[in-house]
């Protein structure tokens, strides 16, 4: 068989029913290869919407998702959603073309053989790949396609770029090259250490939180979070990430960490807590408040992550595992129900709550932001299962959207590229075809990624596109504001009459400037079978409460 067509039964091997590109003359051998496939094939309209598409689809499949490209320009116009895929581990391939071997060094058009002058393409992407290679022979295939599986598949997977020369494509090999390719299976590694440290440290501790990271999800271990928080009375705070680990809005439930949040999290930790066990999360800068020394002043801590690489990468732990999460929670919940230790008090954190309870809007930020905060109640809800949201703004779901357990809420976080959102859901939805889905971003990103709406056009993918509308690159403005005493440049601009833009894209536009009128968007909007476009409008002299650190 030809290259190509081993390359597509390559992705047929790996689970990929879809693949999101733009074809160009220096790859259309495989697109004539996916043509009969069975290979859904989904035209964007620039390949960094491609790369996003591949990158939403495999947060929500926890499977491989592939992308392709043409040479030159179309590879150049992967890498920050690629880059993106680099920083969230996730399995995405890239597939991209290349001029023949035969004229390496050349000029040949759109070369990018790093040869002659020519751009380096390999050189572009190795420090934001698992695994990368210009497959300039075919002697090799079968080896460069196991490096790509083993990357794709492995414990900290990540994302694969497999360049192939035009005339390379068009050989012929063997198809037994393929049947030389493992493919290893998924399995949950035990614990380096033993866990009857961290059960002792969970027995004695008065006043222990649980901080769940993004790394809970990954392990599946949801439930078990979940079943030790109840069963103990353990609270359990999130990262950004890690939303829906445990319902949030419930009595154990301390919300989200991080800066950009309404604090309640960080007052409890730093007030009340003795213990403070970290599960798959890394404590990043915007986890940490800047790794402020109050969260972890005068408290043990307990550390359980797949990655060994994490482990005391910012704090010293009193105990560290590594392990699969889930495998070593149970084996810790075990132990603690089989000696009967008793659930932790609940006094402290019934008066906490208490405490924090005001009436919401009571406070003039808040009042700013009134429109927001009534929306996620109502996206809450009215979608309290099953939903799919991805947000490019986080500032107000972080402390308005209450997640639920089975819900999916995916902030941009990675590299935090605008123009994220919406290309992510679309690949979202392609794999969850019945899942409510929102991208929510605001009016400067929306800009940038706003011609995909009409791939989700083209192929009939439902989706609503939640544009906050204020006229500004708001973070922009407010650090200007709050830095800069005032001197603002090229944060404002002028945005398109969305009403009109709908319309050209042959989507239904909801305009909200009201709770009135969010009353009727979700009263009479179809959110599940629909293209929507939902413009918020907000003052773009309001700013959140939080101070940047730069």
């Amino acid at each position: 068989m030809t290259v190509s067509e081993l390359i597509v039964r390559y992705l047929q091997r790996l689970g990929i029913d879809t693949i999101f590109g733009m074809p160009g003359a220096h790859v259309l051998p495989i697109y004539d290869c996916l043509r009969d496939s069975g290979i859904a094939s989904v035209l964007v309209k620039h390949e960094q919407g491609a790369a996003f598409m591949a990158g939403g689809y495999a947060r929500v499949s926890h499977q491989p998702s592939a992308c392709i490209a043409t040479a030159g320009p179309g590879a150049t116009n992967l890498i920050t959603g690629i880059a993106n895929a680099y920083a969230e581990r996730l399995p995405v391939l890239a597939i991209t073309g290349e001029t023949s071997t035969y004229i390496f060094g050349k000029g040949g058009l759109q070369e990018s053989s790093g040869e002659g002058g020519a751009i380096d393409q390999g050189a572009l992407f190795a420090s934001i790949t698992r695994y990368h290679k210009l497959i300039e022979r075919t002697d090799y295939l079968g080896q460069v396609l196991n490096q790509a599986t083993q990357a794709l598949l492995g414990r900290e997977p990540g994302p694969v770029l497999l360049s192939i020369p035009y005339n390379v494509q068009k050989e012929t090999v063997d198809a037994s090259v393929l049947d030389a390719v493992h493919f290893p299976r998924r399995v949950s590694a035990p614990p380096s250490t033993p866990t009857a440290g961290l059960a002792a440290l969970l027995r004695a501790a008065q006043s222990p939180v649980i901080i769940a990271g993004h790394g809970c999800i990954q392990a599946g271990a949801r439930d078990i979070v979940a079943a030790l928080s109840d069963r103990f009375n353990i609270p359990v705070a999130t990262s950004l990430k890690a939303k829906g680990v445990v319902t949030e809005g419930t009595a154990l439930s301390l919300g989200c960490l991080g800066v950009t949040s309404n604090g309640e999290a960080y007052r409890y930790m730093v007030e009340h807590a003795d213990l403070l066990l970290f599960l798959g999360a890394s404590f990043n800068e915007r986890t940490s408040y800047l790794w402020d020394t109050q969260l972890l002043a005068g408290k043990k801590i307990a550390q359980v992550d797949c990655d060994a690489a994490q482990l005391g990468r910012v704090f010293q732990p009193d105990v560290a595992i590594c392990g699969d999460i889930r495998t070593v929670m149970e084996e810790v919940y075990a132990t603690l129900q089989a000696d009967g230790t008793p659930p932790k008090s609940r006094g402290q954190l019934d008066d906490h709550q208490a405490s924090a309870a005001a009436p919401a809007g009571s406070d003039s930020a808040n009042q700013a932001f009134r429109l927001m905060q009534v929306f996620y109640r109502q996206l809450a809800q009215r979608f309290p299962h099953n939903a799919l949201v991805f947000d490019d703004n986080i500032v107000f779901a972080q402390s308005y959207f209450d997640v639920s357990d089975r819900n999916h809420y995916f902030p941009n976080s990675g590299i935090s590229s605008l123009g994220h959102a919406i290309p992510a859901a679309i690949g979202a939805r392609c794999f969850a075809k019945d899942s409510p889905t929102f991208a929510i971003l605001g009016d400067g990103g929306f800009q940038m990624c706003c011609m995909e709406i009409m791939t989700a056009v083209n192929y009939g993918i439902p989706l609503n596109i939640v544009v906050i509308n204020n006229g500004t690159l708001s973070l922009i403005r407010k650090n200007q504001f709050q830095l800069y005493g005032e001197r603002y440049i090229d944060c404002d601009f002028v945005n398109p009459d969305f009403g009109l833009l709908a319309q050209s894209f042959g989507v239904k536009h909801y305009r909200v400037e009201t709770e009135a009128d969010l009353d009727t968007l979700f009263a009479r909007a179809d959110l599940i079978g629909s293209i929507n476009l939902i413009e918020i409008l907000l003052d773009k002299h309001a700013f959140p409460r939080y101070l940047s650190a730069r």
